[in-house]
């Protein structure tokens, strides 16, 4: 079974976890997450047995920054230390220029702080995926699922001999029993993501490996119990994006009720630790933006239909 390590994001606990899985000569890494937290993903696999010597390889879901972030500046400490990503993504890991303008518009000031440095992956080092490989990495034997939905980017592995599904955020944010889904700009797409769920229960996974936070048992009732999570959000924002107004109140308003409404299920720590891991005012913009492009494709009756 893995371990989790918590990267201690901003210094607050519960917010980005790298699964670090025990395999032949050392440890491999799923999403070591940002540069900023490097010292706090050593300390972790110290606490292991581990040094970042003993890392095997990194298997990355998506390439967002706190996923991602530390794979380029671990690749040139450790030449040749193999990268596994979708082969959309490793083009942005091995040339990051369009990757970190498109972050810079969300964080703006904050990019050094949150993240720290975005280093490229070496050409060497990638390992592009699409989905449907199986991978032998240090003795253990991982599948690979396309899963889009939440980016475009994102594949979830399943370790084949302990049945744990690494998925990323296609399972979403769970903190002290409140789910969230995250969904940021600009890959949201809700039947995809839908389609991504329904391919991650027929791996029949014992259980998930979320970055945001750790090992969830039960895999198939959590699974559906965060089908509906996704499609309430989708479903609010759908008759948000409908009835309009101004966007800065649109926001508000969104940022408001979801603080609330992790509020009646846990308190302040988990609550903030949520809205670290995700945003919520990205969470609406990711949102109102796949419904406005859905408007753009189908027409306003696109923001007719509620979701089933």
């Amino acid at each position: 079974m893995p371990h989790t390590l918590d990267l201690q994001f901003l210094g607050r606990a519960g917010v980005i976890a790298t699964a670090a899985i025990p395999c032949e000569g050392g440890v491999v890494l799923v999403d070591p997450g940002p540069t900023s937290c490097l010292p706090a993903l050593t300390s972790a696999l110290a606490a292991h047995g581990y040094g970042l010597a003993d890392v095997r390889a990194l298997l990355i879901t998506h390439i967002h920054l706190d996923h991602a972030g530390a794979s380029g500046t671990l690749a040139q400490a450790w030449p040749g230390l193999p990268v596994y990503v979708h082969a959309i993504g490793a083009k942005h890991l091995a040339q990051p220029e369009k990757l970190l303008a498109s972050a810079t518009r969300l964080y703006g000031a904050d990019m050094n702080r949150l993240w720290g440095a975005f280093l490229a992956v070496p050409e060497v080092s990638l390992r592009p995926l699409q989905g449907g490989e199986s991978l032998v990495v240090g003795g253990r034997t991982f599948s690979v699922t396309y899963t889009p939905g939440h980016a475009v980017h994102h594949v979830s592995y399943l370790d084949t001999a302990d049945r744990v599904a690494y998925v990323g955020d296609t399972a979403g944010i769970a903190v002290g029993g409140y789910s969230l889904a995250a969904t940021p700009p600009p890959d949201i797409d809700i039947p995809r993501w839908e389609e991504s769920l329904t391919a991650i229960a027929a791996l029949a996974p014992a259980s998930l490996f979320l970055t945001h936070f750790g090992l969830v048992a039960d895999a198939a009732a959590y699974l559906s119990r965060y089908r509906d999570v996704l499609r309430r959000s989708a479903e609010r924002a759908r008759v948000a994006v409908r009835a309009g107004g101004d966007e800065a109140a649109l926001s508000d308003a969104w940022v408001r009720w979801l603080r609330a409404d992790a509020r009646t299920v846990v308190g302040e720590d988990a609550a903030a630790a949520l809205e670290a891991a995700a945003p919520f005012d990205q969470i609406w913009q990711g949102l109102a933006r796949y419904w406005r492009k859905r408007v753009e494709r189908d027409g306003a009756g696109a923001l007719e239909v509620p979701l089933a």
